[in-house]
């Protein structure tokens, strides 16, 4: 499916914020929340996406003066609970906590001639929370001391090394395949339910290397249960300041970043939404927020809905093409 152009595309949710401002507002838009809130997150507990959505349901709460639960609705490397999420009612009760994966999932349906159960303009974005490099991380006790003696062992045994991922396409194994791309290698690729299962697989030696956002495994990182041999980051952060990227050890064009942001199904009424903006304005400028993400070695990277928009296009341009490039995985 031929996607639009970038410049329509980018503005296309801003301009469809605008024009529903223009139409009557519901009475759920006035008096919102009635109820409970749900913000899905559509992979297991311990991940990124869960690691964002709790701190954040958390302080809404207070701001909003009602309960938001956050739903794991894990599976298919996060399809089902983002089509959930799409399909949910556009008042304003149903939220989702999205990772990278979310622009480009749909792509992948479509490379074995099934139609998507979502497209990712079926959302919204309302905010971006985090937004880092992936990581690639590899046991204390692997042979591996850097990147260049994985790359010669990988060149000798293809297919023997492997790696696990949040699920097939998912938002740690797109990183993986444009590594291997770019270093002429073959891994061993096993996917999990999400990010804490991948990463519960890696540290139980059930797989010889796993791709994380930096908040996840930064814990076994400080215990010396891991060490990261590089990041899919445009350049070194302060965070990972000892950790070189893809990029400066040669692999052009490998860069990666799981970022997670909140959504609303589209349609949800203009003045839910402009609540929900300022709401989570409010959240990220929290302490008690950021302080749980810096902690986590995970920093807060906020982006109100115009940037955030614009971002969520650019990715999903420059990454829906990799999934191309990947292909049907039944077919290597």
């Amino acid at each position: 499916m031929e996607r639009r152009t970038f410049l329509a595309a980018a503005f296309g949710w801003i301009i469809i914020s605008a024009l529903l401002s223009a139409l009557p507002v519901p009475a759920v838009a006035q008096s919102w929340p009635t109820r409970t809130i749900t913000m899905i997150v559509a992979f297991p507990p311990g991940g990124q996406a869960d690691l964002a959505a709790r701190p954040v349901a958390a302080a809404l709460e207070k701001i909003l003066g009602r309960s938001v639960v956050v739903d794991n609705r894990s599976g298919a490397g996060g399809m089902l609970g983002n089509a959930a999420a799409a399909r949910a009612e556009p008042d304003g009760h149903t939220l989702l906590m999205a990772l990278s994966s979310m622009t480009f999932l749909p792509e992948a349906e479509r490379l074995y001639d099934r139609k998507p159960s979502y497209e990712y303009d079926q959302l919204l974005p309302i905010a971006r929370v985090l937004a880092d490099p992936g990581v690639l991380a590899v046991r204390s006790d692997s042979p591996y001391k850097s990147l260049g003696d994985l790359v010669a062992d990988a060149r000798k045994r293809p297919g023997q090394i492997s790696f696990s991922s949040s699920g097939n396409y998912g938002a740690a194994h797109v990183p993986f395949e444009m590594f291997q791309q770019a270093a002429g290698i073959k891994l061993l690729h096993v996917p999990y339910r999400g990010g804490g299962p991948s990463l519960t697989a890696f540290i139980g030696a059930q797989v010889d290397l796993t791709a994380q956002a930096p908040g996840p495994i930064h814990p076994h990182v400080q215990s010396g249960a891991a060490r990261l041999l590089a990041s899919w980051g445009g350049k070194r952060t302060p965070e990972l300041a000892d950790v070189p990227t893809m990029i400066e050890l040669g692999y052009r064009d490998v860069e990666y970043y799981i970022w997670a942001g909140v959504f609303a199904p589209l349609g949800t009424p203009a003045p839910v939404i402009t609540r929900l903006r300022n709401a989570m304005r409010e959240v990220m400028a929290d302490p008690q927020v950021t302080s749980v993400f810096v902690k986590a070695n995970s920093p807060p990277a906020y982006m109100d809905q115009p940037e955030f928009a614009a971002f969520v296009e650019a990715d999903a341009k420059r990454l829906i093409p990799v999934i191309r490039k990947i292909g049907r995985l039944d077919e290597k």
